[in-house]
């Protein structure tokens, strides 16, 4: 895997860190799922803003 590194508003880290704190994982994994599913929304309103070109 590529590793990054992410500057976050302390504001943003406190969200995340008590998501992953309630959920038991660690803040890298709820970045990381996160980031994924941004990923993937972004990449379907590509394909349809494509489509309707």
């Amino acid at each position: 895997m590529t590793q990054v590194t992410v500057c976050l508003e302390p504001a943003v880290a406190l969200f995340y860190t008590r998501i992953a704190c309630a959920c038991g994982r660690t803040l890298e994994q709820v970045l990381s799922d996160a980031l994924f599913k941004l990923a993937g929304e972004l990449s379907l309103e590509a394909l349809q803003a494509e489509k309707g070109l």
